[in-house]
Parts: C-alpha cells; structure tokens; sequence
C-alpha cells in the first residue's frame, strides 16, 4: 500500500511527521534559504505536465549518490523520464561523490544531481566563491571542457554543518563554531563529534574548518560513521556524540530536535543541486534543460527537508516520494 504524502509547507517546522521546531528556523534566519541561488520553489506556478511522448524511445540511465536526499533526487529523474516515455536504467545509490562523477565522466551513466560547491571544490579545483549565481556560472563554464552540461540549479542549498543535542546546547553554552572551538579547548569529553569519512577528509568538511576556525579536533573525540544517516541518531541519543555532521536539508534535524550551530566566520560555501547531464545527451535531447529547470525551481530548502522527511522519518521509499512530488507539482496525473 503506498505510504500517504505529505504536503509541502513553507516552513518546514509545520511537518506533522515531527513535533520539534526546526534549529535554524523559518525565513530569514534559515541558514541556506537566503544563501542559495535561484528562486524559491515553493511559490512557483503549476509545473508543466510531462507527456508519454516527450521522450518516447529515449534512452536514460540514471545515477545517484548513496545518502537519502540523493535518492530521491535521483528517483524523481527516473520517475519524470519514464512519464516522458523514455526507457530509463536505474543506476541511483552509487558509493559516494567520486563514484558518481566517475560514472558519469566514463559514460555509465547519463546524468545525477550535483551540488555547486562540490563540483567547485572536489572537482574542478577552484577557489570556493561566496555568492552561488557566481559559483554556478564558474562551475557550469569550467564543466563544459569535460564534456559535463550543468542544467539550472535548484535553490535549495544542502551545506555542511555541525549540530548538537538540544538538551545539550545551553548546559554547554554553544551557539556557534567558533563556541564548539572554546569547548574543545576547555571541556573537551564534552565535545564528542560523529561524522563521516568523507566529511573527515574533504576541504569542505573537517579540516577546512579546523583551517577557518583556528584549531584541530582531538583524534579520540571523533566517532566516524560508516553510514551519515546514523550520525543523526547517535547525535540524538548522545552517548558517543553530543555534536554531528548534518546536511541543511535533511529532515532529520528537525524529526531528532537537533540545533545547527552558527557557521559564525562564513566557512561553508553553497550547495545548490543541479542536474549535471553528459554534453552528448543533452544535445540529443534538449527538451531535458526545460523539464528539469521546472523541477528544480521548485526544490527550495523547505521542500527537500520535507522529502527527506517522508523516507527517513515516515518510512517512504523514495520512488514514492518522488512520485509524490511530481504529481503534487503537476507534472504527472
């Protein structure tokens, strides 16, 4: 039986799936709403329905990264093109950002969703940018030589952070990074930290705050999780961890009463997802560019917390979530 839906709210705080509040709030003061590019999606008109012969006879596989969000990302391509009448191979849970953008370059896939700063810091090398219009054009312009077309960008901005219990904020009297840095210092059996191994090691993660911040995590005070979904959990139950790596649009921060600290020296730079698509595809293809910049203006920080959501505090799958989404959109009946 499918798993009843839920609707999209401006706020995601309004979820009735979890009764917390969400940390960073609603409006203005959600961190990444404001920090994204593009507009947002949750007051864009009726989206355009796809019809069976948009692609009828095309050719698609699609692929993913492992984590939820890129899941149902990824389904939600699968879902739309098979609406459109193309044959879609399903290729979605690839083993992290390497394997995707591997996939994609050596041709075993046609298109996934990546997110602006990765492409810009893993990637292509280049200096991390501060506003995301700016980034996505130096990322989509520089991709093109590998072949790689980026289509437009959602404004959703799915950044790194660090969050903590919150039972635990006040007794530890941390708001901000940089309080995090005062309580390794001073209480540091009190400054637990989950992440995942990639957080552990990119420039983006870990170290690129160590580096902003001033300071270097003590070794035994980091518990690394094989799956960065559990992160959440362990946060919440404190025992291991009394901070965690968190994605801003993951819906799990609000569903485990989890506070994001203040990124207070502006270390974290923009994550909008886009859908990157092989050049070759898209040229053969260009109806691609319109479907999926309509899909995308419509994933704003509020919608993809609530899609997430659905899979990892509901139970959804996400192929049903991404069916959801499509028809709650007008794009299929």
């Amino acid at each position: 039986m499918r798993l009843r839906r839920l609707r999209y709210s401006r706020c995601a705080g309004l979820l009735v799936v979890v009764v917390a509040a969400l940390a960073v709030g609603c409006g203005a003061d959600d961190e990444g709403e404001s920090s994204g590019g593009g507009t947002g999606g949750g007051g864009a008109a009726p989206g355009s329905a796809i019809r069976p012969e948009d692609f009828k006879g095309a050719r698609f596989t699609i692929g993913s990264k492992e984590f939820t969000e890129q899941l149902v990302l990824g389904q939600i391509a699968v879902e739309a093109l098979k609406a459109g009448g193309a044959l879609v191979t399903d290729k979605t849970g690839l083993a992290g950002s390497e394997a995707a953008r591997k996939a994609l370059t050596d041709g075993d896939i046609d298109m996934y969703w990546e997110y602006t700063g990765t492409g810009q810091l893993l990637y292509l090398d280049q200096e991390p940018s501060s506003d995301p219009k700016t980034q996505y054009q130096e990322v989509s312009e520089a991709d093109k030589e590998n072949g790689i077309t980026w289509l437009a960008a959602a404004p959703a901005n799915n950044a790194y952070a660090i969050a903590v219990r919150r039972e635990a904020r006040r007794p530890l009297d941390v708001q901000t990074i940089s309080d995090l840095k005062g309580l390794v210092e001073r209480k540091p059996a009190d400054a637990g930290l989950c992440l995942a191994e990639e957080f552990a090691e990119r420039s983006d993660g870990l170290p690129g705050i160590e580096k902003t911040y001033g300071f270097s995590y003590p070794a035994d005070l980091i518990v690394t999780m094989r799956s960065e979904g559990d992160i959440y959990d362990e946060v919440d139950k404190g025992a291991r961890c009394t901070f965690g790596e968190v994605f801003l649009t993951d819906g799990r921060i609000v569903g485990n009463d989890l506070i994001v600290l203040e990124d207070d020296k502006g270390f974290a730079t923009t994550y909008n997802p886009a859908l990157n698509i092989r050049t070759e595809v898209i040229e053969k293809h260009p109806k691609l560019k319109d479907l999926f910049g309509d899909i995308a203006e419509r994933l704003d920080n509020d919608t993809l917390r609530t899609l997430n959501a659905q899979v990892d505090v509901n139970g959804a799958t996400p192929d049903e979530v991404a069916q959801g989404f499509l028809e709650d959109n007008g794009f299929t009946g």
